[in-house]
């Protein structure tokens, strides 16, 4: 963070998850709302849809459908692309759930994938896509909050009804296009809610994670929680500890994602589920700073308007980078016993640390977690920018993780004192930079220096890092340039040992 003092203050924003105010529903403060549930009698009956999506993976997904229908198999989309469809958005991709059997899906498709046959899942492969085709079933007896120990083939509405939440368990028969509602996912699609299928305390036992997919669907979609499916998912919030990290992993780099990412960490850090899954972040909650270099307040404040600014589609590392770049603040806080400030001597170096054990723990690729580990051990290096040396400013520009050093940085002003001017003058040393393209290989190597008279050893690196430095100096600006000074100083060093 930088230092820098401004004279204004700025209010800090609510860490609350607001609510979304929709006509049918009566909204409770805060995230959560509450609904009443359609009656069982107006639930599966099929609506006409008129206009279902009209893009090359639906009619490929429309083509499987008919197929296994031509066959005397009933057949529908399922979850994710009903519900994207229905609200305007462009589904990513395609479920479909069927009577037909494995062995009956593989006989009616040329290219199948067996991914979960006792279960009925199977993948069929058209083109260069991929389409999961299951089979209606039931499922009982988790054991280990995670996967069913007992699974039973059977219709359409009991395989709504093993779903997680209404507005996944919404079904669609693009043939006939006819929407089918057996758990109430219509109304919640409309009121902008997360409701479970039934108990929430029951879904959540099944199923732990989705603790973090109600989180997720929530931010994603920019719904409210209803009220007993957030009570629920609050008293089990410790349960997403048997998850795997990786499970984990996947589902907060969906949430913590533009731009809908600083209202997944209200949403984690409200829910409880921060405290089980990134403590070392929830403990920004109440780790104040001093209003004069961060008027936003407590580091989560200031983590959620770097959040909220996020651009589009950034560098995977850069959500991370943000999360993590003050997470040593709370273990390294101090106050001066004179003036009141708070301090956080080190933080650069003790998160780099945490950083590495966070991002390892959630099992990250490596390079991602060296490149996290660069922007945060290196981020408070921006303050003094505008007085380095050139040499160490070209150094800085030319790292690899510059890029996103930069947007960091960027995000860390616009998040705090919102001052631009180190950014704007690093953009223009970079854009000068990249028009000196002749700066960024060394002049010479330990070769050209062994063919100039002198011996592999301590003296010839010494030489290389001197002849670098007057490079990145404008001193030399040529290969000539630098083996003339170069023999120079090896002919002296001769003289002298002579």
């Amino acid at each position: 963070m930088s230092r820098r003092k401004l004279g204004r203050k700025r209010k800090a924003p609510a860490v609350v998850g607001r609510a979304v105010p929709s006509a049918p529903s009566e909204v409770t403060k805060g995230h959560t709302a509450r609904t009443p549930v359609p009656a069982p009698g107006a639930l599966g009956r099929p609506r006409p849809i008129s206009a279902p999506p009209a893009g090359s993976a639906a009619r490929t997904a429309l083509g499987i459908v008919q197929r296994l229908q031509g066959a005397g198999f009933a057949a529908f989309w399922v979850g994710g692309c009903v519900r994207d469809f229905l609200l305007g958005r462009e589904p990513g991709d395609y479920d479909i759930v069927t009577s037909a059997l494995p062995e009956q899906i593989e006989r009616l498709f040329k290219r199948t994938i067996a991914v979960g046959r006792k279960f009925g899942v199977m993948v069929v492969v058209e083109g260069a896509r991929q389409f999961q085709v299951a089979t209606f079933r039931a499922e009982g007896d988790y054991q280990d909050g995670r996967h069913p120990e007992r699974v039973a083939f059977g219709d359409a509405e009991a395989d709504a009804r093993r779903r997680d939440f209404t507005v996944n368990g919404l079904f669609y028969d693009p043939v006939r296009k006819e929407l089918h509602d057996w758990v109430g996912g219509e109304a919640d699609l409309r009121a902008r809610i997360i409701r479970t299928i039934g108990s929430p305390s029951e879904r959540f036992g099944e199923d732990h994670l989705r603790l973090l997919r109600a989180v997720r669907f929530a931010a994603q979609l920019d719904f409210s929680i209803e009220a007993g499916t957030f009570a629920a998912l609050q008293a089990q919030a410790a349960k997403i500890k048997t998850i795997s990290a990786e499970r984990v992993r996947e589902e907060l780099v969906k949430l913590l994602y533009p731009p809908h990412a600083a209202r997944g960490l209200d949403l984690l850090h409200e829910s409880g589920l921060l405290a089980e899954v990134l403590p070392e972040i929830a403990a920004a909650t109440t780790c104040e700073q001093s209003p004069d270099f961060h008027p936003e307040g407590t580091v989560f404040n200031h983590l959620r308007l770097m959040l909220q600014h996020l651009p589009p589609h950034p560098d995977p590392a850069l959500p991370w980078a943000v999360l993590l770049h003050d997470v040593a603040k709370p273990v390294t806080a101090s106050t001066d016993p004179e003036t009141g400030s708070t301090h956080f001597y080190g933080h650069e170096k003790v998160g780099a640390d945490m950083a590495a054990e966070i991002l390892g723990r959630l099992r990250f690729p490596r390079k991602q977690i060296e490149e996290v580990v660069e922007a945060v051990r290196c981020h408070m290096q921006f303050k003094d920018t505008l007085q380095m040396r050139k040499s160490t400013l070209r150094r800085l520009l030319m790292r690899a993780t510059f890029p996103l050093e930069l947007e960091l940085h960027r995000l860390d002003c616009v998040g705090s004192h919102e001052r631009l001017d180190v950014y704007d003058f690093l953009v223009a040393q970079a854009k000068e930079l990249a028009n000196q393209p002749q700066i960024r290989p060394p002049l010479l190597t330990g070769n050209d220096l062994i063919a100039l008279g002198l011996k592999p050893g301590p003296a010839l690196g010494a030489l290389l890092a001197e002849i670098r430095e007057k490079q990145l100096q404008d001193e030399l600006k040529s290969k000539a340039e630098a083996r003339k000074w170069a023999r120079g100083r090896i002919g002296k060093a001769t003289g002298a040992g002579a």
